[in-house]
């Protein structure tokens, strides 16, 4: 959905990353990064949060 947008409209791929706080779009590799550590050993105490994995995006 994002690549059709950003390749649909004029400056569409900037004007997206220009929103993103951290100054690009995240990548599938980190948001698996983040289900592996809920499904890890590590986040064995982690309960009753919302995880969230946004590159800082206010909605």
């Amino acid at each position: 959905m994002i690549q059709r947008f950003a390749e649909s409209t004029p400056g569409g791929r900037d004007a997206l990353i220009a929103d993103e706080p951290i100054g690009r779009f995240g990548t599938p590799e980190e948001i698996a990064a983040a289900v592996l550590w809920l499904c890890s050993d590590a986040a064995s105490v982690a309960t009753g949060h919302a995880l969230v994995v946004d590159g800082g995006q206010i909605v």
